[in-house]
């Protein structure tokens, strides 16, 4: 610990111990669990800290078929850099073939719930898929990203998937997860060095200007309120 807080300063080394703690109580008493990640940085912080600390918590990701490059490289890199498999779930062929066909291509672009439709295919249903069997799951949210996530804990029942929902970085700044990368020598997605503070799919994220909101870039086009693809909203919201 004396050692951490030298590197990092003392807030940092301890909010890292505390993931480090959730992490193993997860380990133990939520077996199986698995980490949602889209491969932006604070995901990369948290694959980091389960492949060092708790290596029974299992990986998985969503393709949604729009995936920007960057991404793709990414996780190309991380099969060797930490030699685990990172299970990959994509949307239903047919269910796409049938919205892009009616819609076209870039419907998600008309209207917020044509937006949510196209989210609920590509991301919603394989979550589904993802988090069956499973006893929990993590994110890398934190409460610092958005007016939907300011009231964000670091532990919460998930009743519509019926499993402990857990964001073990809610109350780190993106100072932190950035520390966190640049003291370990994380892999990250390059579109950050792009001015992206958030990944997503490639039509439907941005760069952000200084001074910009960190999920500016995310469905810009689109109220604050709004931003949110399904994944993390209560069905009662």
């Amino acid at each position: 610990m004396k050692e951490l807080s030298e590197k990092l300063g003392e807030t940092l080394a301890v909010k890292i111990d505390a993931v480090k703690s959730v992490l193993a109580e997860i380990a133990a008493d939520y077996s199986p669990a698995t980490l949602a990640s889209s491969f932006g940085a604070e995901d990369m912080v948290l694959m980091d800290l389960i492949c060092k600390f708790a290596p029974e918590i299992e990986i998985f990701t969503l393709d949604t078929g729009r995936l920007p490059e960057e991404t793709y490289d990414l996780m190309q890199q991380l099969k060797t850099h930490y030699e685990k498999d990172i299970q990959i779930y994509f949307p239903d062929a047919a269910e796409i073939e049938a919205f892009v066909t009616i819609n076209g291509p870039n419907a998600f672009y008309d209207s917020v719930e044509m937006r949510k439709r196209c989210c609920g295919i590509r991301k919603v249903a394989p979550l589904n898929r993802a988090l069956t069997g499973k006893k929990a799951w993590l994110t890398g949210m934190r409460r610092s990203q958005s007016v939907t996530r300011a009231e964000l804990p670091v532990s919460e029942w998930d009743e519509d998937h019926g499993l402990q929902k857990f964001s073990p970085l809610s109350d780190w700044s993106n100072g932190d997860v950035w520390a966190y990368i640049r003291a370990f020598d994380v892999p990250y997605n390059k579109l950050h060095d792009k001015g992206y503070a958030s990944i997503g799919c490639a039509p439907c994220t941005r760069a952000i200007t200084k001074g910009e909101d960190i999920r500016a870039g995310r469905w810009w086009w689109e109220d604050p309120e709004n931003k949110e693809c399904g994944l993390h909203v209560k069905s009662d919201d």
